[in-house]
């Protein structure tokens, strides 16, 4: 493609998807059926693609984007849930549905059987989490869902490539891929965490926005190919570096987290157009081969459908099933770990008709296309790579219209929120506001001596004794304090703009330290981090208004 064609495929998918969004549709699946009408139009070339330059290009920064908003204790702690669905799933999926395609057409070979069923294996959670947030999953359902579809694309990818060198002629033993997949597990998690250590040091010695900024842009890249470079799993590296870097980055500048958000929000928008406007675009050219292809296009209707529904099938019994075993295996290792002195961290325990919404959030997408663009040619049966593009296709399809659109049904008829859990975060934020008002008052009251001296004793007096009758005051409102407290501050003297940055910078210590201690739950955090960091915005725009009106440079 030429860039005149790129830009104008971005432009048009981000047109369709501000749409979409707005008439509250399915934003991947307009942008494919736009872009399919599209590519049938006469005056429109044949695009081709080089699919290895998309999955490098589009999956880090994506995977990237979704690692920074994993809340890590959460993550560590739905690990075991994770690890099946991530990690087993994706391996027992690829062998059903390679099994099953083997069955229906044996013409297209054992090899490219299970090369259809790695690509068709990995899930993609976007959809259900977008759901999950709009109709208030409980977290710990929005953690396994979030882990899941980050772990299990290094799964796929993996079986992916090994699969795709034996069907493109290669020699691999089965020695060699389980040592392949291995390798590119350890070398993945460990170079990605090396990566994400150095960046976080980084990240919290510099205070610039711009270039913390810049160097969030190009770390999904360097570390998904220097991964891939050593024999490593790209996807765990990008996987393993966010995860690390979005923990610490409450201990980052403001400007930083204020300058990051939207920036990867916007990306991530644009790459998923790009996706899934290119699987539209290629889709008549692949139809068109398909129905000229040995396998006619009955087989291949056949056989993607059955593809369809074996991924669907093996999800709902290995979701039930998988976290049955893994209860009493939970209870049985219980008491053997206490005899031995060690830790038992149980897995969370999930009700039935939460782990039916686990099952049935099992759509397909970037990465599912991804990787179907990019299987190498095939020696034996050049036809093949167009039945894998095909079904691919459906499997992506099917699951968006089939589950995405039913899966909100499904969590308002079964009722699947958690309200304890928001009663919960209530607590917990009540009790970490009271505790950092306390904090930030101990703070002031050692610090009047000096401020008596800078700033005279009158006016500091007047200031802090205001600065306490007003959180006293709003003490049963303690949500409220945080703005109340700041704004009365910086109204009484703007001299003293020092006092309210040293009260927030004491808030968010507390705040920091109660994740840390586990008496916080993460994403309760980062939404009193959010508000702290609006509030020291608002504070620095002020004094910038203050400095212009006197003429001041800042």
């Amino acid at each position: 493609m030429h860039l005149g064609e790129i830009f104008m495929l971005l432009a048009g998918s981000l047109a369709v998807t501000a749409f979409a969004r707005w008439r509250g549709w399915s934003a991947p699946l307009l942008v494919m059926v736009v872009a399919f009408i599209v590519s049938v139009l006469p005056f429109v070339p044949a695009i081709v693609v080089d699919g290895e330059l998309v999955l490098t290009l589009v999956l880090p920064p994506l995977l990237y984007s979704s690692a920074l908003e994993v809340t890590y204790l959460d993550f560590r702690r739905s690990f075991g849930q994770i690890r099946r669905l991530g990690i087993m799933l994706p391996i027992v999926t690829a062998f059903a549905v390679g099994f099953v395609v083997w069955l229906i057409a044996p013409s297209l070979g054992l090899p490219v059987a299970l090369l259809i069923g790695a690509i068709a294996a990995p899930s993609d959670a976007v959809s259900a989490a977008a759901v999950g947030r709009r109709l208030g999953l409980p977290r710990r359902v929005m953690t396994v869902l979030s882990g899941e579809s980050l772990v299990n694309d290094a799964t796929a990818i993996t079986l992916f490539r090994t699969f795709a060198a034996i069907a493109a002629g290669a020699t691999v033993t089965w020695f060699d891929g389980i040592l392949s997949f291995l390798v590119a597990v350890v070398v993945g998690v460990g170079l990605g965490l090396v990566i994400g250590w150095l960046v976080t040091i980084l990240r919290t010695r510099l205070d610039d926005a711009a270039v913390l900024g810049t160097v969030s842009l190009l770390l999904p890249f360097a570390a998904y190919g220097i991964a891939e470079r050593l024999g490593g799993s790209g996807v765990l590296a990008v996987v393993a570096s966010g995860i690390l870097i979005g923990h610490h980055a409450p201990r980052t500048s403001y400007a930083t987290r204020q300058h990051e958000r939207p920036i990867w929000q916007s990306i991530d928008v644009l790459l998923e157009g790009l996706v899934f406007g290119l699987i539209g675009l290629q889709l008549s050219t692949a139809v068109a081969d398909v129905l000229a292809s040995d396998l006619g296009l009955g087989t291949n209707a056949a056989l993607a459908l059955a593809v369809l529904g074996t991924v669907i099938v093996v999800r709902i019994v290995w979701v039930s099933g998988g976290y049955a075993v893994s209860r009493r295996i939970d209870a049985w290792l219980a008491p053997v770990r206490t005899r031995r002195g060690r830790r038992h961290l149980a897995e969370p325990k999930l009700a039935p008709k939460e782990l039916i919404v686990i099952s049935w959030a099992g759509m397909r997408g970037v990465v599912t296309l991804a990787t179907a663009t990019a299987i190498p040619a095939i020696p034996d049966d050049p036809a093949a790579a167009d039945t894998v593009f095909l079904v691919a296709f459906v499997v992506t399809v099917g699951t968006l219209l089939l589950q995405s659109t039913t899966l909100p049904l499904i969590i308002k008829r079964l009722h699947v929120a958690d309200d304890d859990e928001r009663e919960q975060d209530r607590r917990e934020i009540r009790a970490v506001l009271q505790r950092s008002a306390a904090e930030g008052l101990a703070y002031i009251e050692n610090r009047r001596g000096e401020w008596h001296e800078r700033y005279g004793t009158e006016l500091t007096d007047s200031v802090i004794d205001r600065f306490v009758k007003r959180i006293r005051a709003d003490a049963t409102r303690s949500e409220d304090l945080a703005t109340d407290a700041a704004a009365a501050t910086v109204s009484a003297q703007a001299e003293l703009s020092s006092i309210s940055r040293d009260w927030i910078a004491a808030r968010r210590r507390v705040v920091l330290a109660e994740r840390d201690a586990g008496h916080l739950n993460e994403e309760v955090m980062r939404e009193l981090l959010f508000a702290l960091d609006a509030e020291e915005l608002a504070l620095d725009s002020r004094a910038a208004v203050r400095d212009d009106a006197r003429g001041e440079t800042p």
